[in-house]
């Protein structure tokens, strides 16, 4: 995530705000510049001063202090890129619905920042009806007791609004043995099983992956049935991510693609605050970073780990003196990196088709 500043005043801005807290210019994300703007109002339109003056409409979603973004020039939809791919919102007239749902956009609108950084294939329902990219965001059923599982299913991507409730939340990390468990890191493993049907299923890439990733043709039901019987294998750190990672192949690179967009976007936040790791008493460099590229232009994954590695264990050190957990309580083997460089070059080779000029 980039660091924003107010056009009006110069403040700096989090990519969550609304209005700046030092002039009250109200601000909002233009999502093809990939900046925040101080926005001031031209009619039903707003005129945006990043843009010398030019006028565009605020996502319909802000009525409901829901999205802070901007439209597209020419949209006709009323929404912006990432609210565009929303299907069922919960009931908006339930206060605490509706407050839930506004968490689950601050997550998913940090999801669409790095795919539109990517320039990855971002096709809706109504340009794709079968297999676009679409998020339900759906409550349990108090009257039956039916819960809603978070998911993905042929693009279509369920959210358990139940996932707000921080307590349930810390419940079910807590019973499932995990040690990390966010909102963003839900939109990023379930986006991850839409880019496996886009990108390598649909990209011509299943042969590669499957040397990297293993056999996804295995039956995912009793892979399921046997990860919760017998849980993990002992070994498990020395190959795979997270344990839920062991479960299937499908789930392994789900996981690490929700890493690899953990470290990328956490990396380009040090950068542009820029972060430097040197402690006195690492005398062989291990533990030595300069933050200073940036990692959505990483060539290779080695220059994302020599910064990552390094990065976290400072992070890690100052959450443990604060009494907190870890930001990063993961280990990333070499065979995990090797799953990393593959989610990066995916990554990359879209990325260079999409600003390669087109022929003609």
């Amino acid at each position: 995530m980039k660091l924003f500043v107010c056009q009006a005043c110069g403040n700096v801005l989090y990519f969550e705000n609304r209005a700046c807290e030092r002039c009250g210019h109200q601000v909002a994300f233009l999502p093809e510049k990939e900046t925040m703007s101080a926005i001031e109002p031209d009619g039903e339109a707003w005129k945006i001063l990043a843009e010398k003056g030019e006028s565009r409409m605020l996502c319909r979603n802000a009525e409901y202090d829901a999205c802070n973004w901007l439209t597209d020039t020419g949209d006709t939809t009323g929404y912006c890129r990432a609210c565009r791919h929303n299907g069922i919102v919960p009931d908006l007239s339930d206060p605490a619905q509706l407050a839930g749902w506004r968490e689950l956009e601050v997550a998913k609108h940090r999801l669409f920042y790095s795919l539109i950084r990517w320039k990855l294939p971002l096709r809706t329902r109504q340009d794709d009806p079968e297999h676009g990219l679409i998020f339900n965001f759906l409550a349990d059923d108090p009257q039956s007791g039916e819960r809603v599982m978070t998911g993905h299913d042929n693009g279509l991507i369920t959210i358990a609004l139940t996932e707000t409730d921080e307590i349930e939340r810390e419940r079910r990390r807590l019973e499932m043995g995990e040690p990390y468990r966010t909102l963003l890191g839900h939109f990023r493993h379930e986006v991850g099983h839409y880019f496996w049907d886009v990108l390598v299923q649909g990209g011509g890439k299943l042969d590669e992956c499957r040397a990297v990733f293993g056999d996804d043709s295995t039956d995912y039901g009793q892979a399921l049935q046997r990860h919760y019987a017998e849980g993990a294998p002992p070994d498990w750190q020395q190959s795979y991510v997270s344990a839920y990672a062991t479960m299937h192949p499908w789930e392994d690179f789900a996981e690490t693609w929700a890493h690899y967009l953990h470290i990328v976007d956490t990396l380009e936040m040090a950068a542009e605050f820029g972060m430097e790791v040197r402690p006195k008493v690492d005398r062989d460099g291990d533990l030595t970073a300069r933050i200073r590229f940036n990692p959505y232009e990483a060539r290779d994954v080695q220059a994302l780990v020599n910064a990552w590695l390094p990065f976290t264990f400072a992070m890690n050190s100052v959450n443990r003196a604060m009494g907190a957990r870890d930001l990063y309580p993961f280990i990333l083997s070499q065979a995990v990196v090797a799953k990393l460089d593959f989610i990066h070059s995916l990554v990359r080779d879209v990325a260079k088709s999409a600003s390669m000029p087109r022929k003609g």
